[in-house]
């Protein structure tokens, strides 16, 4: 690890042209200097993203096959920070982030997260964002972004592409099996959307959520995972 060490983000996208600079606005806004490069990697969007972003110096723009595993697999082969910052297109770090990421990566703390807070008031989602301040695998997600050194991505082989969903918890479950990785859930809020639990209802989609978790316990595989999630939602 370099002395001054250098963050690449990746934001797998699909769709996101409504959101995108908004997000890159507030990552410059919310940033120190410890970020090297910001790489959207879109997976065939249809609503201008790319016409969008072409002429943004701030971000580096790629295309890759759909599925975010893949997207963020191939984001991270094309980046060249000694740290990866995985981040979805709705949810937006604290201010300080990449300072953050960088103390608590040089205390040996190889990969971690921020925890969770919904643009929303409903009580459940308020307390599901508490919640995910806990250092458990039972309370990681996506949507918490996930730093991890460059060096521990390669070494576990990256997200696994048989996942169309889950291949959070499922790249999140190796780090936590490593007992070197010292995952840190760092007690600064990131602010994500609800619009998935405000368009689906948030007991139904909790309810899928809950049961894909359970079904990952018992042994299923990504087939049924996604098959599922498909037939409920």
């Amino acid at each position: 690890m370099n002395s001054n060490p250098c963050i690449s983000i990746v934001i797998p996208v699909f769709n996101e042209a409504d959101n995108i600079l908004t997000l890159i606005d507030s990552l410059y806004e919310n940033s120190t200097g410890f970020v090297h490069e910001i790489l959207v990697v879109d997976g065939g969007s249809s609503d201008g993203i790319i016409e969008l972003l072409r002429c943004d110096k701030r971000v580096k723009v790629l295309k890759s096959k759909k599925g975010r595993a893949k997207q963020m697999n191939y984001g991270a082969q094309k980046a060249k920070g000694d740290i990866l910052y995985f981040l979805h297109a709705d949810s937006f770090p604290p201010e300080d982030f990449d300072l953050l990421i960088v103390l608590y990566l040089q205390k040996k703390h190889l990969a971690g997260c921020f925890h969770l807070k919904f643009k929303s008031r409903h009580w459940w989602l308020q307390l599901a964002g508490w919640l995910s301040s806990i250092n458990h695998i039972s309370g990681r997600g996506g949507d918490q972004s996930l730093y991890v050194e460059s060096k521990l991505f390669r070494d576990l082989g990256g997200y696994n592409e048989d996942y169309i969903i889950y291949e959070d918890i499922e790249f999140i479950k190796r780090l936590y099996g490593k007992p070197q990785t010292r995952f840190k859930v760092i007690k600064k809020p990131i602010l994500t959307s609800a619009r998935r639990y405000e368009k689906t209802g948030i007991w139904k989609l909790q309810k899928v959520y809950f049961q894909i978790y359970f079904q990952s316990l018992l042994g299923a595989g990504p087939e049924k995972l996604y098959e599922h999630y498909k037939k409920i939602l």
